[in-house]
């Protein structure tokens, strides 16, 4: 198989070459004294770096980013080996030989019709291979790491798979619809309830909203976590255009009316329609 257009097999290897000459005796002094879990803080900031580049749909940044990410996933391989480990040389040998095994549409002569398909399969088939010794369906689902927004579409996604799921999304609707409900209902007993039982009984229905919402968005086919960036760039921009339309008014934020802000926050979204801005 020939290496895709733009990459020279020596590539990989220009990358881990120059991580051997950093943690080379005349090297890098700070690069000599990393151990594996030091890197673990640089490799989820290389990573959240990677995923903004992506939400801002800037390719040049993103270029960049995924540069420092594959530079983390070198440096952690060298560690590994330096300490007895697998090499990146197993590390891509277990991908490969985990993504022929998921594609038997690709590789072998299975016949599958779309993503969820794929999906269902991958989760049936992993359950025979794992057999009896198996924990959980759930064991390894989403990792600790993992923003909750995220692991609660894997979950949800891991259930679905092996058909524990609503078969049409006007119910995920209902169940969004219950959610609120329940909200609703907390707020208005917290009147009978201790205050701390009550912020506890509020986390939770939240918490079961919120997980509710992710699951929409799974039926929906749209990722949660990327919606909400979006959302959150969203806000930002036009939060902005109303600090530069008070600013333009001569006046400051914090002595601004709730009527004005809003008034200049109606304009942002009027001017939106008129000029969207670019889509990541």
């Amino acid at each position: 198989m020939s290496p895709p257009p733009h990459l020279e097999r020596s590539d990989l290897a220009r990358l881990l070459d120059l991580v051997v000459r950093l943690r080379a005796p005349d090297g890098c002094p700070w690069d000599r004294e990393q151990a594996l879990p030091d890197l673990r803080a640089y490799l989820l900031e290389e990573a959240h770096e990677t995923a903004a580049a992506i939400d801002h749909g800037d390719l040049d940044a993103l270029a960049g980013e995924l540069g420092d990410l594959l530079f983390q996933a070198a440096f952690l391989a060298r560690l590994s080996e330096e300490s007895g480990g697998p090499g990146i040389g197993d590390a891509i040998d277990r991908a490969e030989a985990k993504m022929i095994a998921r594609h038997p549409h690709v590789f072998g002569g299975e016949r599958l019709e779309d993503a969820r398909a794929v999906r269902e399969a991958w989760e049936r088939r992993k359950l025979r291979a794992e057999g009896n010794g198996r924990g959980s369906l759930l064991d390894g689902a989403a990792a600790a790491t993992l923003p909750a927004l995220v692991a609660a579409y894997r979950l949800t996604q891991k259930a679905a798979g092996v058909g524990f799921d609503w078969p049409q999304v006007d119910a995920v609707f209902d169940k969004l619809g219950e959610e609120i409900g329940e909200l609703r209902a907390e707020l208005g007993a917290a009147a009978a309830a201790s205050d701390e039982a009550h912020r506890e009984r509020l986390r939770g229905e939240v918490g079961d909203l919120l997980f509710a919402a992710a699951n929409l968005a799974r039926h929906l086919e749209v990722d949660p976590e990327a919606a909400l960036a979006g959302a959150n760039l969203k806000f930002r921009r036009r939060f902005a255009a109303v600090e530069a339309g008070l600013a333009a008014r001569g006046r400051r934020l914090e002595d601004a009316t709730l009527e004005e802000m809003d008034e200049l926050w109606e304009e942002a979204k009027r001017a939106e329609r008129v000029t969207p801005p670019a889509s990541p």
